[in-house]
């Protein structure tokens, strides 16, 4: 099974339409409307071509307390 393009609108019969955010072989994320990121195996993912262009997405907040601490503050 080959992978899906990045950036590709597509509709999935139970989460919706989304946008494939990561694609191998192997695995699928597609970041839905209404569901979030959901992960697929590729090869077994039931999905269509989806008519339109994708809403624009926010970025993602870092959750407090994520990423590198701060050395040397107090």
């Amino acid at each position: 099974m080959k992978a899906f393009q990045e950036g590709a609108y597509i509709k999935h019969f139970q989460y919706g339409l989304g946008v494939v955010t990561e694609s191998d072989a192997e695995r699928t994320s597609i970041d839905f409307d209404l569901h979030g990121v959901n992960k697929f195996i590729t090869s077994i993912m039931v999905v269509e071509p989806a008519e339109g262009t994708p809403p624009k997405r926010r970025g993602r907040k870092k959750k407090p307390g994520s990423g590198a601490s701060r050395v040397g503050s107090k």
